[in-house]
């Protein structure tokens, strides 16, 4: 069964590990601004949310690279980036809905979750548990859960 990264902001401390391992894992060094995963934090209302690929099962991404260099692993189901085919037309940037692809120009590539081969370094060095890789159906039974446990409080809230 294919399992999926799962976010949930209410756990996200915004320490930024998630990014420092990613970083590191795919470049080496730590330097955010290249992760592939990104925490955006409103501090006034201290809210931190992890955005990243969602690796979409209709990407557009995919749909609009014209040479050819996106394709899905059949291990993981993760859209890969194979820079020797990639032409840096950054039409992949564009495309995405949520900005969840990105590119560095200090090493001239695109940079695309690519849930590191099936073992997220993001979800290792998450403290808090608001980064996890769990099976599809999983993951969704669990939001279900959360979201109606929430529905469940306000509605005592409501009867008091």
């Amino acid at each position: 069964m294919a399992k999926v990264l799962m976010l949930d902001p209410e756990k996200c401390t915004a320490c930024r590990m998630c990014e420092l391992a990613c970083s590191f894992f795919h470049e080496k060094e730590f330097r955010p601004s290249v992760s592939r995963i990104n925490v955006l934090t409103w501090e006034s209302d201290g809210i931190s949310v992890p955005m990243m690929c969602l690796q979409c099962d209709a990407a557009a991404c995919l749909k609009v690279c014209p040479s050819g260099a996106l394709s899905c692993s059949k291990e993981t189901g993760a859209l890969i980036v194979d820079n020797e085919k990639c032409i840096r037309c950054k039409m992949c940037l564009s495309a995405c809905p949520f900005g969840n692809t990105t590119y560095d120009a200090a090493t001239n590539k695109i940079l695309k979750c690519d849930l590191c081969g099936g073992d997220p370094q993001c979800v290792k060095f998450c403290p808090s548990g608001a980064v996890t890789y769990v099976e599809a159906m999983k993951g969704t039974l669990l939001k279900k859960k959360t979201y109606a446990e929430k529905f469940k409080e306000l509605l005592r809230e409501v009867k008091q």
